[in-house]
């Protein structure tokens, strides 16, 4: 007879073995990704051989061919045969798709290059006129009180200017930044009717002209109510300018926060105005920067509206209450209209040296609107370098 075997009774040796499958081979390495900014080797020989074509056919058609002379003109031309012959050198080793694609960055980078073009010369232009008296230090810490138009240049300046402009525009921004951000606030976070109707206003501010402002200030401020001109009422006009900006950017800024965030907070049990002011405020203050900055370019360079308002003093006034108080855009305009060569540089360097304070203004505002980094402040790494360090605890074997 047959014996029969039993699973249990099959040696270790004859036991079925489980085939395991064999290990796939690794992957090939991911292939490091390319910069969307740079081209292959054939587009950078197509752009600097157009931009070379375009010089040189530029320089047929300006200097042989039509009857128009001058580097103005050579540019435009020299502009318009490099869009033409990157158009036709794309299409002819790419698809139609492309070449519109090279035709629209190019289009955009010309565009960038001429707004940057004409920033450079503006300011060239106004420091190499006002250099003469730029570089004398008399020119930031004294005032023309007794200094006649056509005095030399290591005599006077505008520290009266200077003084007047920082009061009137602190005075401005602490009136109109909490009003401006207050209605956005409104608008976005409140609602209703009656916001529309204040959106409304607030973008039909946006274009009021300056000398309106002026005009409302001194109707209201020195014939109805009988104060004298003064800086207060010169801040109040560049005020009436700024408010609107600051409503309308800020209104904008605010409606970026995502809605996620508010609900969130609410979902917490945070009340209304508790998200308002840890949520979204918070989140927008980088856009809020940019809205005070743009209500500050504005206001700080307006003429009639202080000229109207406020007046000119060639003495230094640091009480805004009493009497005239000068600024720096009605010092250009007061030394540009002499008929002096001196006032005429002088009109210069006064503008010069209100283009740097928009530009310290501009990065204050940034460095304080900045977000706190994750990084620990210096001083916490100077304090932590020099603490003593501590032993460490013995490990019991």
């Amino acid at each position: 007879m047959t014996a029969v075997l039993h699973r249990d009774d099959v040696p270790m040796d004859e036991a079925p073995r489980t085939v395991m499958p064999e290990r796939a081979p690794d992957a090939a390495a991911p292939v490091p990704r390319t910069s969307l900014g740079v081209l292959p080797l054939e587009y950078r020989f197509l752009t600097w051989g157009a931009r070379l074509g375009a010089v040189g056919l530029s320089w047929v058609i300006v200097e042989r061919v039509l009857p128009i002379q001058g580097p103005g003109w050579f540019v435009v031309v020299a502009a318009l045969c490099n869009a033409a012959l990157l158009a036709v050198g794309t299409l002819v080793i790419d698809a139609p798709i492309a070449m519109v694609d090279r035709v629209a960055q190019w289009v955009v980078s010309a565009g960038a290059l001429v707004v940057f073009s004409a920033l450079a010369s503006t300011l060239g232009f106004v420091f190499k006129r006002g250099w003469p008296a730029l570089h004398h230090w008399n020119f930031f810490t004294q005032t023309m009180h007794t200094t006649l138009p056509d005095a030399p240049y290591n005599q006077g300046g505008v520290l009266q200017s200077v003084v007047g402009t920082l009061i009137e525009i602190g005075i401005a921004v602490a009136i109109t930044l909490p009003l401006g951000v207050g209605t956005a606030v409104y608008m976005n976070e409140v609602g209703g009717r009656f916001a529309r109707v204040i959106r409304t206003v607030v973008e039909a501010m946006t274009a009021l002209p300056s000398i309106v402002a002026g005009l409302f200030i001194y109707s209201l401020w020195i014939i109805t109510l009988h104060e004298p001109r003064s800086g207060f009422a010169g801040a109040l006009a560049i005020g009436v300018m700024m408010l609107p900006i600051v409503a309308r950017a800020s209104d904008v800024v605010l409606r970026v926060v995502p809605g996620n965030l508010r609900e969130a907070s609410l979902g917490l049990g945070a009340s209304r105005w508790r998200t308002i002011w840890h949520v979204v405020l918070p989140t927008a203050r980088p856009g809020l920067a940019t809205a005070l900055i743009l209500a500050v370019a504005r206001g700080i360079g307006e003429t009639s509206p202080v000229l109207i308002a406020s007046g000119y003093a060639t003495f230094l006034v640091t009480q805004p209450f009493h009497g005239v108080m000068s600024s720096l855009p009605l010092s250009v305009y007061n030394s540009v209209i002499a008929p002096e060569p001196q006032a005429v540089v002088r009109g210069y360097a006064t503008a010069a040296v209100l283009l740097m304070l928009v530009l310290v203004l501009f990065v204050v505002a940034r460095l304080l609107a900045r977000p706190p980094s994750a990084k620990p402040s210096l001083r916490r790494r100077l304090m932590r370098s020099l603490q003593p360090a501590r032993p460490r605890p013995e490990v019991a074997e």
